[in-house]
């Protein structure tokens, strides 16, 4: 009988293959294939294993385990719940477009690699899983062969950065333990000599930063999730980027668990603290809403590497809460803005405008996930904000929540230019037509807005597991009274009561502004003003969002000049002039390599007293 554990990556494998020969044929074929592949295999992850399912093999002489942890199935579970609805999402939005069996096939790969990752108990394993789903996320990135050259090969530069960085922790890790299963290098770990550890944690934090976004590690984000196809980037930003998250839980909670390291957790919470700050204010600048979710993302992964770094229980559970609920709002608003490109042909959110009427349902999820994701009530993004904000004070972290405090406050900008610039804006001749987006894209959109209803309103259902998860890393008895917002579910707010009261104030507005002087109203758009009696042209573009936020934009532009890119760039432009140099020496030019050896020889004789002591 096959294992269990096996057979589900032998759906998302077969699925790979078939969906690929499937759109080869047809791509109603290849789409039913794809859909039935995803559900089946999410299904099988949640009812069909026995417990405890374990795999174990060897390749070489070395040991290989595979099998869920009880922290490794909370992202587990985020990937088969997320990559479903993205799959079908994607038989909307990918319709008509070229190579489709090809872009399937990397997308089941990636899942799959995801997958492979929180199954492996050994290293060599979680390695191969991780190249599978760097080398697959990679093709997608470049798969609209859009500036391939300048973001996808700077996603595989850093990729292949992580990817040697693992390694050459890995390799010390079977030095020093004499094995590669994850729970002996955990147990054997602290008798390694101490600049050791302290190399193996910094290559492997390294190697899992770099998924994660974190500054500086993080430039070659803001390309890819917005270069690749909605379809894909709300898997990209919003489970893929939790692969780097749950490998620095393990790293920070299980290896660097001693008190010799506090400095590196200081570094990386507040390296997680800046990340949180900069992209914010990069992601507000931005006009094209794609770009802007980019940063975003890579922002709000600032919050999540913070509560790991602070390594309390208070922290860690307010990291692995953050990231659930940032799979559900950011996934669910790349949708948002995918349905919005597919309908209107451009996220540029100075010329698309007034969508409220047309696409409601759409607003609606948007609206939802924007409230989450700027921490309002009675969202999941209030919960969790509030418990790392209590975390911070707790563990005495006063400056890091005013940086926090900072970015957050600074969401609400960017959040706002989301609705108003795209939604709530005046409506725009070109844009009468537009009609709602597709139901297989509608569908994962209001599931997911829905998940983030009753996660923050009913947060004990994330609680739970999250709670069961952290007995994995060492804390045990985790209980819930360590929140005031949480504790007894409403002994100090009762996140069900305020619910309440903001959905009815939400209906009671609706309903206002839906009857108020309806017949008066005149839609007007953004030329049909006075302008001291000059008559807009048609290209011209007077809407008061443009350039709106040009005052932010001054105010932090002394932050903003130097970027990682451009001190990237001097890096590269210094080892293109050192390559060049060394090209001049290595000419290929006998007679020069005859002089280098008599110059060699030369400066042997000359200098052996110094280097022989003769």
């Amino acid at each position: 009988m096959m294992n269990s554990l096996f057979l589900l990556l032998f759906i998302l494998f077969g699925s790979a293959i078939l969906s690929y020969i499937g759109h080869r044929i047809s791509e109603t074929l290849g789409n039913i294939i794809v859909v039935v592949g995803a559900f089946s295999a999410s299904i099988w992850f949640f009812v069909g294993f026995e417990t405890p399912a374990e795999f174990s093999y060897k390749i070489a002489d070395f040991d290989a385990l595979w099998s869920f942890s009880s922290y490794s199935w909370i992202f587990a579970a985020l990937v088969s719940i997320l990559s479903p609805l993205a799959l079908l999402y994607s038989t909307s939005y990918m319709k008509g477009k070229e190579r489709l069996g090809t872009f399937y096939f990397n997308f089941f790969l990636s899942i799959l690699g995801m997958i492979g990752i929180t199954m492996s108990q050994d290293f060599i394993s979680l390695f191969i899983f991780w190249e599978i789903m760097t080398w697959s996320s990679y093709l997608i990135v470049i798969y609209l062969g859009k500036d391939v050259e300048k973001v996808g090969i700077k996603y595989m530069i850093f990729s292949a950065i992580g990817a040697y960085a693992l390694l050459m922790g890995i390799v010390l890790i079977n030095r020093e333990v004499g094995s590669l299963l994850i729970e002996d290098a955990f147990a054997y770990f602290p008798q390694i000599q101490f600049s050791t550890q302290l190399l193996i944690g910094i290559l492997l934090l390294i190697g899992f930063s770099i998924k994660s976004a974190m500054m500086p590690l993080h430039v070659w984000a803001p390309g890819a999730y917005s270069n690749s196809p909605m379809s894909y980037t709300a898997v990209f930003s919003g489970a893929l980027s939790k692969m780097g998250i749950y490998g620095l839980g393990l790293v920070f909670i299980r290896l660097l668990s001693s008190g010799e390291f506090t400095l590196i957790n200081e570094i990386f919470a507040w390296a997680g603290a800046i990340t949180t700050l900069m992209a914010t204010f990069y992601a507000i600048i931005q006009d094209d809403a794609k770009k802007l979710l980019a940063y975003s993302s890579i922002g709000q992964l600032g919050y999540i590497i913070v509560g790991v770094a602070i390594g309390t229980e208070l922290s860690i559970m307010a990291a692995i809460y953050l990231a659930i609920l940032h799979a559900a709002f950011k996934g669910n608003l790349f949708m948002a803005i995918g349905a919005v490109e597919k309908q209107t042909g451009s996220t540029d959110m100075t010329l698309v405008t007034g969508l409220i009427r047309k696409m409601p349902l759409t607003f609606f999820s948007t609206l939802v996930s924007i409230i989450a994701l700027a921490a309002v009530p009675p969202l999941g993004g209030f919960v969790g904000k509030w418990m790392l904000y209590q975390s911070l004070l707790a563990s005495e972290h006063f400056f890091l929540i005013i940086v926090i405090f900072t970015a957050s406050t600074a969401a609400f900008l960017y959040s706002f230019k989301i609705l108003y610039s795209l939604f709530l804006g005046q409506e725009e001749p070109e844009f009468k037509n537009i009609k709602e987006a597709p139901l297989p894209m509608l569908i994962p959109m209001i599931l997911l807005s829905l998940f983030l209803i009753v996660t923050g309103t009913f947060p004990g259902i994330l609680f739970e597991p999250i709670a069961n998860g952290m007995k994995y890393l060492g804390f045990n008895d985790v209980n819930w009274n360590m929140s005031l917002l949480v504790n007894a579910w409403g002994d100090e707010v009762n996140l069900q009561h305020v619910s309440m009261y903001i959905g009815t104030i939400f209906i009671v507005a609706f309903i206002f502004i839906s009857l108020k002087n309806r017949k008066r109203t005149r839609y007007v758009t953004t030329k049909d003003i006075s302008t001291s009696g000059e008559i807009p042209l048609p290209h011209e573009n007077l809407s008061f969002k443009l350039n709106f936020y040009k005052p932010f934009e001054r105010a932090i532009s002394p932050v903003m000049k130097k970027t990682m890119d451009s001190i990237y760039d001097e890096i590269g432009n210094g080892l293109n002039a050192l390559f060049q140099f060394i090209r001049y020496i290595y000419s290929g030019n006998g007679q020069g390599y005859a002089l280098y050896v008599i110059i060699f020889f030369v400066l042997l004789l000359l200098l052996k007293n110094q280097i022989f002591g003769l």
